[in-house]
């Protein structure tokens, strides 16, 4: 299974991407560019997983070079699980781009980052209702402290492509 770690610049992947990996890190410049993207190995559930962290964008729309590096990864990783990590206290910029992932056909599991931050500032976030809605697993994570990480992995296998027109159908029109 292969994993790649997408999302907003500064929103915790590399965090995750360690607490995943740990020590077992490769990094490198993507072909032709200076763009740099790391590469580890985890198991879950008994499974050897690659784990990629992948390169911030803010959406698939490519404006720089690493956003371009980032969609190519995605393109390249036909089969990949994409967990979307979203910075939980600014969600609203983050689900664009889980939107695009998920409209691109991936399976997506929607992490849900700086989970503590976003309690901090009063946030209340109903997972399960957000997880209805996008039809894809959401699992509240601080990297920093490592809490939500095993969880992540543990719904890896349960991230499955869904039919995008079906969300605006789960969220009573309200996408």
């Amino acid at each position: 299974m292969k994993v790649l770690l997408m999302g907003h610049p500064n929103v915790g992947k590399s965090v995750v991407f360690n607490r995943f990996t740990g020590v077992d890190v490769i990094t490198s410049n993507y072909p032709g560019t200076t763009v740099e993207y790391s590469e580890g190995s985890m198991r879950a559930e008994g499974e050897e997983v690659t784990v990629i962290d992948v390169p911030g964008t803010f959406s698939l729309e490519p404006k720089d070079k690493a956003e371009e590096v980032a969609v190519e990864m995605l393109e390249k990783e036909k089969n990949a699980v994409v967990i979307s990590v979203v910075d939980a206290s600014k969600i609203e910029r983050g689900l664009y781009l889980t939107l695009e992932i998920i409209e691109r056909g991936y399976p997506v599991v929607l992490a849900l980052n700086m989970w503590d931050m976003a309690k901090h500032k009063g946030f209340n976030i109903d997972v399960n209702r957000l997880s209805e809605i996008l039809g894809v697993p959401v699992v509240p994570t601080t990297a920093v402290s490592g809490e939500g990480i095993n969880k992540l992995a543990s719904v890896l296998k349960r991230a499955r492509p869904i039919e995008v027109e079906t969300i605006s159908g789960r969220a009573g029109g309200r996408v």
